[in-house]
């Protein structure tokens, strides 16, 4: 299976806050690495799909680098969730938001959005 990183750097306003977006990618989204520079000990991430708004990561007091693989929930014909059944997050022609909360005055941080 052929994996494509894409970047996205985030600095933060002098009110700890940033949005960033990752530019257009189609796949499934495997992974996302979240590489700590100087981002402030209890930084909060929300990372969603731009257009559809769908659930990538959200995390709350991150202090370290870390890395995550989000899945979501299938869902049958009619629309109801399976239970135990999760797959990951599919992209389609679309843009991955970050948005950052607590990180700090004018601080950095670096993700990586794996796609497949």
């Amino acid at each position: 299976m052929f994996v494509k990183r894409v970047t996205v750097n985030a600095t933060t306003s002098s009110g700890g806050a940033a949005t960033v977006y990752s530019g257009r990618i189609t796949g499934k989204i495997l992974g996302i690495v979240y590489q700590k520079t100087d981002f402030a000990a209890g930084v909060d991430f929300t990372i969603t799909t731009e257009a559809g708004g769908e659930n990538v990561w959200v995390d709350t007091n991150v202090d370290a680098s870390e890395t995550v693989y989000p899945r979501r929930l299938v869902q049958d014909t009619a629309g109801a969730d399976i239970a135990d059944t999760y797959e990951p997050v599919y992209i389609g022609n679309d843009r991955v938001k970050f948005v950052i909360a607590n990180g700090g005055d004018t601080k950095t941080g670096t993700f990586y959005v794996l796609v497949g």
